[in-house]
């Protein structure tokens, strides 16, 4: 009975990790939000904000998670000229988060202040699971959160690792620790 078990249990979880797998998030569609929350930690997610801020399909840009040494010029400097338009009024570096937990309270935090109700997530399609649970869980439903996944090429690896992360999180949280 308990090799059964433990077989069943190694077949649900395998299942689960190809369903995580071949189910990566994607970019959003055309839309538009109150926010854009960029998650740092991966290439090409500040672009995205960028491209998005630069269509006009939000008001402001929060990058969470930002080393306190990196400044507004030194992003403009490595985007180019035509991020300096919103860098210049509607970005702001946000330094206090250091995980995608704190990544959510972080903005959250900010979300309240400036009176916003849509966001839209901005991070790379294998972690906008996690980030999205975290930012659930922390915002509630008051608020409408859009993923917006950057498409990325990930190795088994970092799958296999932020698969294991996603559920050690969902137990954390189901125990209560």
């Amino acid at each position: 009975m308990i090799l059964r078990l433990t077989a069943f249990l190694l077949l649900l979880y395998a299942l689960g990790f190809a369903l995580f797998g071949v189910t990566l998030s994607r970019p959003a569609e055309d839309g538009r939000t109150d926010a854009i929350v960029v998650l740092t930690g991966g290439p090409g997610r500040i672009e995205r904000g960028v491209e998005i801020m630069t269509a006009g399909r939000a008001k402001r840009m929060l990058i969470a998670g930002a080393d306190p040494s990196v400044t507004r010029a030194d992003l403009v400097r490595r985007l180019g000229p035509a991020a300096a338009r919103p860098f210049r009024c509607c970005v702001d570096l946000g330094a206090e988060s250091v995980d995608t937990r704190s990544n959510a309270e972080e903005a959250g935090r900010w979300m309240k202040r400036r009176n916003y109700r849509s966001l839209r997530l901005i991070t790379n399609d294998w972690h906008m699971r996690r980030a999205q649970y975290e930012f659930r869980r922390h915002l509630g439903k008051s608020y409408t959160i859009v993923p917006d996944a950057v498409p990325t090429q990930p190795r088994f690896r970092t799958l296999f690792g932020e698969y294991n992360k996603l559920l050690l999180r969902r137990a954390a949280v189901l125990l209560d620790i």
